[in-house]
């Protein structure tokens, strides 16, 4: 599987992630056919090599007739749309424009498809998105972890007037996304940038395991006291699993998330209970309970969570509002996981729906548990008949 991990020491913005894309080894002339192809006027992307503190960096500008222009998302849509992008590529510029728009409106509290897209509707920040979709689909990318992203201090001056620093709609973005302390007195990380790995990278915190090929640094336009304004992408493979080759139809896929762990020995098991269901309602991917000897020879549970790094600090939260612990561990772990899909197979009763898998290169159906309790109420059914029947319906 081709991964990649954005390096945010000085924040992202839509240009500075187009630059590390270019600079890793994406056509430029590519990109800019297919941002010209969206029928902007005279819109072309332009590549310098600039240096930041001593540090070689690719930047790119965009060159277009000038324009003031406000667009809704359904202009946007149609643009992208109608131009002469791959079926990947458009989804992943209208996964970021979509989420700048919900941002948006829940900023100023209206629907997304009233939305005025002021800075983002502008031609740069258009280039700059679709640009960074093409990018990323050359590259090949199937899965992105960022670092923690520093917002930087102070205020910025946009359409609404002056406001500090995240803005609104940035900090709107960067929900769920953890941040890291800096006191550049400027806006590091836009809400272009904010929306681009947001709508892009799965997990955030260090590299993943990953054999590099290519480096890519991406400049920003403004030269920093404090450090090299400059967004770093690592780009590369994931780790073979054993048995399989990573990404591949039957092999597993690798990603890295997060473990959370407490012992609980003074806590009734309805409470435990309960907990674990607010824990499964706030997204965690498992949940299991370990029965364990503590100290003083009690009997206690060791609570284990998995979960993506967006929902740490909400499991957490719910550990400590829930539970009696007083200390929860963190650490990242890695997984592999066999490629899956919905499916639906027909059986005298109807139809159930379950998960298909591939363990060993050929497919393997697992019926889904309500539905097939579903069919055995409604039929007057042993719950096994339902499950024999569905697996027996499947057919490769």
């Amino acid at each position: 599987m081709k991964v990649a991990y954005l390096d945010c020491a000085s924040g992202i913005s839509g240009d500075m992630t187009l630059g590390a894309l270019v600079d890793a080894g994406a056509d430029l002339g590519v990109i800019n056919a297919g941002v010209q192809s969206l029928g902007l006027p005279g819109v072309r992307l332009v590549r310098n090599d600039v240096k930041k503190k001593g540090f070689r960096a690719t930047q790119i500008t965009v060159e277009h007739e000038p324009q003031h222009k406000h667009r809704h998302l359904h202009h946007i849509a149609a643009m992208i749309d109608g131009g002469a992008l791959s079926a990947r590529q458009k989804e992943l510029a209208m996964r970021v424009f979509t989420r700048l728009g919900e941002a948006e409106a829940k900023v100023h509290g209206t629907t997304i498809e009233k939305v005025h897209f002021h800075e983002v509707g502008a031609i740069d920040s258009i280039a700059d998105i679709v640009g960074s979709a093409i990018g990323w689909d050359l590259l090949g990318i199937e899965r992105a972890v960022c670092s923690p992203v520093p917002t930087g201090t102070g205020f910025v001056e946009i359409a609404h007037g002056r406001c500090s620093i995240p803005a609104p709609a940035t900090g709107e973005l960067l929900r769920g996304i953890p941040l890291v302390e800096s006191a550049v007195p400027f806006e590091l990380t836009t809400p272009t940038g904010a929306a681009l790995i947001g709508a892009l990278c799965t997990s955030f915190g260090p590299p993943p395991a990953m054999k590099i090929d290519s480096i890519g640094y991406g400049a920003g336009q403004r030269d920093l006291e404090q450090q090299p304004n400059l967004l770093r992408l690592l780009v590369g493979e994931a780790p073979l699993a054993e048995g399989g080759a990573t990404g591949t139809a039957g092999g597993p896929l690798a990603e890295q998330i997060w473990l959370l762990e407490t012992n609980l020995d003074d806590l009734s098991g309805e409470l435990i209970g309960y907990a674990i269901e607010k824990l499964w309602q706030a997204g965690a991917l498992d949940v299991v309970t370990t029965f364990v000897q503590m100290k003083k020879n009690r009997p206690g549970v060791t609570l284990s969570i998995l979960c993506q790094a967006p929902q740490c600090d909400a499991l957490e939260a719910i550990l400590f509002s829930e539970t009696t612990t007083l200390g929860v561990r963190r650490q990242p772990v890695w997984r592999h996981t066999l490629r899956r899909e919905t499916h639906r197979v027909e059986t005298p009763w109807g139809p159930v729906e379950g998960m298909l898998a591939w363990p060993a290169g050929e497919a393997h159906f697992s019926p889904e548990f309500e539905s097939c309790r579903r069919m055995a109420e409604e039929h007057r059914l042993p719950l096994r008949t339902v499950y024999d029947a569905a697996r027996k319906a499947f057919r490769p």
